[in-house]
């Protein structure tokens, strides 16, 4: 049986193996997908190209439950990014391969927006048997997102918790296998400051936009890079860039 660790090595390699690759990626889950309007362009190199048709695949749903789940996902995708500060199609299947290879019971998310990267999530919880506490300020936001949960029928493995994360983080007891951070990018320290106990050793703390927004959360970057008790790797750096660091055991 392959160790959790050995899983994240193979997950996070596949994930930085996409990433070169997938430079001018469409995002398609289909033929027809048209190309996400926020998605940095550059000319393609002779190996892009090479591979680009099957980057381009869609995630092919192994049962009828994976099948709607990803059926909400694209009408998501389609339909609501505007003012939802969404993760890329590429961002959220890394996120699902990830979660699953670690084996994680219990994700926090700082960030739920409309529940776009919390359903994706939810795909690995689903198998894993693991549960999603998210934490969103914005009622609007967050009622979206209770209704995509449900229609995605993923609602019963989340709690959505409303208010600042900031003070809402230190009500968690439960220990942490993955822990998600995107909202409030100068705010990522101090989310890492509180919440780092919580997460298990050989658990992980996933970083979105250091890519494109790495200047507002330069206190998060020096600390996950110069504690020796963390491993951090940066992936997608092509788009909008997530930070993988490992707590080591």
């Amino acid at each position: 049986m392959r160790t959790l660790r050995s899983g994240l090595v193979a997950a996070v390699a596949a994930a930085m193996f996409v990433g070169c690759a997938v430079a001018q990626s469409q995002d398609k889950q289909g033929a027809d997908r048209a190309p996400a309007p926020d998605r940095p362009r550059r000319a393609q190199s002779a190996h892009d190209k090479a591979v680009q048709e099957f980057i381009d695949r869609a995630p092919l749903p192994k049962d009828d439950d994976e099948k709607k789940i990803l059926a909400v996902l694209d009408d998501m995708y389609r339909n609501q990014r505007k003012g939802m500060m969404n993760i890329q199609l590429e961002d959220g299947r890394f996120l699902r391969l990830i979660t699953e290879a670690v084996n994680a019971k219990h994700v926090v998310e700082i960030g739920t927006s409309n529940g776009y990267s919390g359903i994706w999530f939810c795909l690995a919880l689903r198998k894993t048997g693991g549960k999603l506490t998210t934490h969103e300020i914005d009622e609007g936001r967050a009622a979206l997102a209770r209704k995509n949960f449900a229609r995605a029928g993923v609602d019963k493995r989340v709690t959505l918790v409303m208010g600042d994360a900031h003070q809402e983080v230190l009500k968690l007891k439960e220990p942490i296998d993955v822990l998600f951070l995107d909202a409030d990018k100068p705010g990522y320290i101090d989310y890492l400051n509180k919440l780092l106990p919580l997460v298990r050793p050989g658990g992980l703390i996933l970083a979105h936009n250091t890519s494109n927004l790495g200047q507002a959360m330069k206190s998060y970057l020096d600390a996950v890079t110069k504690n020796p008790d963390l491993e951090t790797l940066f992936v997608h750096r092509h788009d909008q860039g997530i930070g993988v660091t490992l707590k080591k055991r």
